[in-house]
């Protein structure tokens, strides 16, 4: 690894503006971004995928070796990315910093604690839980009670004891008594606005736009009258500051905010993005998890509202994944069959379709394994051209770095030559039960949408406070195009359900659950920690 100072010089940033965290990570002044639209303005590139199987299909590692193959091509790149969570960390998926020849480092100290941020999240988001808390206990405020409270707590831990919980048992000194929740951090409503906020005085407002409750009479109950923005926002301020790390070809890598996209916005903050436009001629991107979620929320919920409109789009797709699709067991996946992944091929022609319904070119990065036959490998591109894709090129970052990429690179060049003509697949002022359908019917593939009886009673509330209007960001498995993790493929035609309808007002969205939806995961059997240590020499193990 480079000194960190370096990797900054390269990016263009100045010395005044780096704020080192040791050797190798940094966090980048908000002065250091150009006033009144300023900068070099480099083309945004977003890398998304198909619906992840067991397989695990590389997007992370993609977007990263895509990086690493501009650079080689003599490019100015930077990638952006959300920080990895704790809970996958240790959970079922170990560490989120890409793999092989193309990572992000120093990835121990990426996955475990960084800069602080997700720690700083938790404790404003707990410490406002608190606060809450204590102003129903002590009566603050007049007809608020303890089962009008809306805000939960949270942990980034994967800990499915604490899903629903009672809190405040003990008698009368211990309240309130009422039945609680925690969700993991990257739900946190903080964590979203963390994400989409443009500067400090926008953190701040929209940390005073928090709903935490409603009162006896149906009032809502927000941050900023009860106080509570100030002492967040001490909790919160250097947290909106981008993040400063390397590829593992010395290429910057603005690593910031982490959004699921299961169960959030699924997107890396405004700033790192808008960071790396202003000194690199192009920014590669990650949106979380398929097409059908961290993309889709990525166009209209962030680059819709904040003047972030990609060139293209990246859609990472695998043979293995496609036999997946197409029928084939776990222990399988491995063994050649072109006729499965022909068979899988519907999931990502409907991917396709998905980034070319928003107007923007589609390269199909095919990420190679080591099982793979040439036939395997040609078919998923056949598929792919066939779908609509603008290009689809194999891809070895993994096993080579940004050498295995540059065909990669060359394809996302071209493709983001040009003006791409975006468009959104509902209107901004559109009620959401028209937005909620038309996510169903063109991204999930679904003939119908049905909200439950609790649904709609808060839909009709939202409204009646004038947040009907706000973008939908849907909360679903991402197993499947659908809400039902079972179906594989490309599931058609069936119903759509929204079961519940929560709204995120500070970070400006309303927050969908769809079918059985968790915010707070648990621990798989064998979870990842297990195989975590450090060794004598100071240094982490067991992430891959």
């Amino acid at each position: 690894m480079e000194p960190i100072a370096t990797i900054a010089e390269r990016l263009g940033v100045g010395a005044d503006y780096v704020l080192p965290y040791g050797r190798h990570k940094a966090k980048i002044a908000l002065e250091a971004l150009p006033q009144n639209g300023g900068g070099r303005r480099g083309k945004l590139v977003v890398v998304t995928g198909i619906t992840p199987t067991p397989a695990g299909e590389g997007k992370t590692t993609t977007a990263i070796g895509l990086t690493q193959g501009l650079g080689r091509l003599g490019q100015r790149a930077a990638v952006t990315l959300r920080e990895p969570t704790l809970g996958p960390v240790f959970g079922i998926k170990g560490g989120g910093t890409g793999g092989g020849a193309a990572r992000v480092v120093p990835e121990e100290e990426i996955n475990i604690h960084f800069t602080g941020d997700a720690h700083a999240v938790a404790s404003a988001h707990n410490l406002l839980a608190a606060l809450v808390d204590n102003a129903v206990f002590r009566h603050s405020l007049p007809d608020f009670e303890a089962d009008g409270i809306r805000w939960s707590r949270v942990t980034d831990a994967s800990d499915r004891g604490l899903r629903q919980i009672v809190a405040g048992v003990g008698g009368a000194g211990y309240g309130p008594l009422r039945e609680a929740q925690f969700s993991i951090v990257s739900a946190s409503e903080i964590m979203a606005i963390l994400a989409l906020a443009d500067n400090r005085n926008d953190l701040r407002e929209r940390i005073g736009r928090i709903v935490v409750g409603v009162t006896r009479s149906g009032a809502p109950v927000s941050v900023a009258p009860l106080g509570f923005t100030g002492a967040l926002m001490t909790l919160l301020h250097q947290t909106i500051m981008p993040n400063l790390v390397q590829t593992l070809e010395g290429q910057p890598a603005l690593v910031h905010a982490g959004p699921f996209a299961n169960i959030a916005h699924g997107c890396n903050s405004v700033v790192a993005d808008r960071m790396g436009l202003a000194y690199s001629d192009y920014v590669i991107t990650e949106a979380g998890f398929a097409s059908d979620l961290g993309f889709e929320k990525f166009m209209h919920i962030k680059a819709r509202n904040r003047d972030l409109t990609p060139s293209a789009a990246v859609l990472v797709a695998s043979a293995r994944a496609l036999k997946w699709h197409g029928g084939a067991l776990r222990r399988e996946l491995a063994r050649p069959n072109t006729e499965r992944v022909v068979a899988g091929g519907a999931n990502l022609a409907h991917h396709v379709g998905i980034v070319k319904s928003f107007g923007l070119p589609a390269v199909v990065a095919v990420n190679r394994f080591d099982t793979d036959t040439p036939e395997e490998l040609a078919a998923v591109q056949d598929i792919a051209l066939a779908a609509g894709a603008d290009a689809a090129v194999e891809c070895d970052g993994y096993a080579q770095g940004g050498a295995g990429a540059e065909a990669l690179a060359e394809a996302v060049m071209a493709a983001s030559a040009g003006d791409a003509d975006v468009a959104y697949l509902y209107d901004s002022d559109a009620p959401a039960q028209d937005k909620a359908l038309a996510l169903a019917q063109k991204v999930y593939g679904a003939g119908d949408v049905s909200w439950s009886p609790a649904a709609l009673r808060q839909l009709r509330y939202f409204e009646s406070q004038g947040w009907g209007q706000l973008p939908i960001c849907m909360a679903k498995t991402h197993s499947s195009i659908s809400h039902d993790p079972a179906l594989r493929n490309r599931p058609q035609g069936y119903t759509f359900p929204v079961n519940e309808l929560r709204a995120s007002v500070g970070a400006g969205f309303l927050y969908a659950l769809a079918g059985r939806i968790e915010t707070l995961p648990g621990l798989p059997t064998r979870p990842r920690a297990l195989d975590m240590d450090v060794g004598e020499d100071g240094q982490v193990v067991g992430f891959y």
